[in-house]
Order: C-alpha cells, then structure tokens, then sequence
C-alpha cells in the first residue's frame, strides 16, 4: 500500500513533468504541552486543499486534496472544495488507486 507520502511525492514528479507550478504547506514539528505533534501554521478556515496547481500556458487552476486509499475527508476540506469549485477552479480528491486517470487529467489541454 503506498502512503500518502510518497503518493504526494509521485504526484509532484508528475506535476514538474507536465510543466505545472504547485505548491503543498507541511506540517513543521512542534511541541506542544510536551507532547511532539505536527502543526500547518495558517489563519482563516479549516480544511484547505493540500496542493495549489496552475499551468498559465494551459490556463488551468487546480486544488487537490490527497487522501490515502481508506483516508476520510473532513467536512471542512469538503467546503473549501466545493467552495473552490464555484470560484472557478478545478478541484479533486485524489487517492492512490486513481493514478491512472490523474495522469489523463494533467495531461488535458484545456
């Protein structure tokens, strides 16, 4: 079973490959009331996608959420997805046993 890790890793190759600009905020390592915990720090809601996407020759704006195959979305990631959508851009959940058709995705020259 591949983790989320390294499925993220398999997903930022595939994005520098297909030209792609992106971005994806890690958890930095804190303690916190002595116990070691990771932490994003952020203000506003909840739940933001863990990857921003763009191809300007492409002009194409993507959020992804990445989610191990049994991995659950939050109903906050839910909202800044639909909320993404609305607002125009292109947004997925996307697990490892989609690998073929996220490859197929990336690769549409809309």
């Amino acid at each position: 079973m591949i983790t989320e890790k390294d499925f993220g890793k398999w997903l930022e190759d595939l994005l520098d490959l297909y030209g792609y600009r992106w971005v994806h905020f890690r958890p930095a390592r804190v303690m916190r009331k002595g116990k070691d915990t990771y932490e994003t720090a952020y203000t506003g809601y909840k739940g933001f996608p863990d990857y921003v996407v763009c191809h300007p020759e492409l002009k194409r704006l993507i959020f992804i959420e990445l989610k191990s195959d049994k991995g659950k979305v939050s109903d906050e990631q839910y909202d800044w997805l639909e909320s993404l959508g609305k607002s125009g851009g292109e947004v997925y959940i996307w697990r490892p046993s989609d690998r073929d058709n996220i490859e197929g995705i990336l690769q549409r020259k809309e």
